[in-house]
């Protein structure tokens, strides 16, 4: 049961990332903003396995080399998708733009079921559809015009396509921590750390050698801002922590559903950290969005 903690916490910190990398993607290029979380990232994804290989010392596995492949797709995606959700933040506030980017709840177990045959009770899946339709309500903010009519704004096709690449992130994360870690007795923390630090570092290069061949002032950006984003690289090594532990440990779906009790802990960040108001449409959604998060619990358990 390590991934249901390891979700919660992840929701909380990944709000609190975001939060901060927004305010870092004011001041830098869209791919400049998405290289602070790696760059500044590495160095304390590396430190977690040192503390854990300390604390809890013992053989390495010894995975098939095809684990790089995942690491590579899933770092891959991530980045995408980290880049679409910086640009639809451009086109609405905070917490619209991150509440388009949670439909990835609903593409996540229908693309594990389809690529990787998990499961969910039907319970689970009145969950999702609750909080599909809390969703619904947190995007369209209380504006006129409904969900279907906004679907066609740029910060919806964002978000959306947003959390179909964070789907696709979590699945090929849950593949390479099975490669590493795939005897009964594996550690899984220990796996999703090897595949953490893994990831972090092409990603790292990936994005590190576009951002030097198309926009080298930008780097020069990214290092002069080492104090914020110091703090961007470090939430986002504890997040994806907690993430890659989940994924280690819990079917995809369930754990991106339960990670859905990130929009709590974005609006709470929107409201006293960005100053952004709290709608009564986003209250509402709100209590939709937890309400699926409890049924998906409840028919997983």
């Amino acid at each position: 049961m390590i991934w249901l903690p390891a979700t919660l916490l992840a929701g909380a910190i990944q709000a609190w990332r975001t939060a901060v990398q927004r305010r870092v993607s004011r001041e830098m290029s869209v791919n400049a903003a998405g290289l602070v979380r790696y760059l500044y990232g590495l160095p304390f994804t590396m430190l977690l396995l040192a503390g854990h290989r300390l604390i809890f010392p013992g053989p390495l596995p010894s995975p098939d080399p095809s684990f790089l492949l995942f690491c590579l797709g899933g770092g891959l995606a991530q980045i995408i998708a980290t880049n679409l959700l910086i640009m639809a933040f451009a086109h609405r506030n905070f917490v619209v733009g991150t509440a388009y980017s949670k439909t990835e709840a609903v593409q996540g177990a229908i693309l594990s079921f389809l690529l990787m045959g998990e499961r969910l009770p039907p319970l689970a899946w009145v969950g999702i559809g609750c909080g599909v339709a809390g969703i619904m309500l947190l995007s369209i903010g209380g504006e006129r015009p409904g969900f279907i009519s906004a679907l066609g704004q740029p910060a919806a096709l964002c978000g959306i396509a947003s959390g179909f690449f964070f789907a696709l992130t979590a699945i090929a994360i849950r593949r390479a921590t099975q490669e590493v870690g795939g005897s009964a007795d594996a550690d899984p923390i220990l796996a999703a750390l090897i595949v953490l630090v893994v990831t972090v570092a092409m990603q790292t290069m990936m994005q590190g050698g576009f951002l030097l061949l198309r926009e080298p002032g930008e780097m020069r950006k990214v290092l002069r801002g080492w104090r914020i984003s110091g703090q961007v690289g470090l939430l986002s090594a504890l997040g994806s922590a907690c993430w890659f532990t989940g994924f280690a440990t819990a079917p995809v779906a369930l754990v991106r559903i339960v990670g859905q009790v990130e929009v709590a802990f974005t609006l709470g960040f929107g409201h006293f950290y960005l100053g952004e108001r709290m709608k009564r449409s986003e209250a509402m959604g709100l209590i939709l969005v937890a309400t699926g998060v409890v049924l998906a619990l409840a028919g997983a358990l």
